[in-house]
């Protein structure tokens, strides 16, 4: 797998263009560590993380938000 495109049902889509990602992609989209967000996304107050079921999905835009207004994390 690419690190900027994911294949599903036959159709290529920029990572930078999706809705969701996983925390693996999250993780290369963002350079956050996997650990660090899962860390982050356990957190109850998180707004950018949603769950289907068990699986964990990043939201891109409140991700991006989340990360131009901290400072650190």
């Amino acid at each position: 797998m690419d690190n900027d495109v994911t294949r599903k049902n036959g159709l290529n889509v920029p990572i930078w263009e999706r809705s969701t990602l996983t925390v693996e992609e999250a993780a290369a989209y963002s350079g956050i560590g996997r650990n660090k967000l899962r860390s982050i996304t356990d957190k109850e107050d998180c707004d950018f993380v949603l769950w289907v079921g068990s699986k964990r999905l990043i939201k891109r835009k409140l991700l991006d938000k989340f990360i131009d207004e901290s400072y650190s994390i």
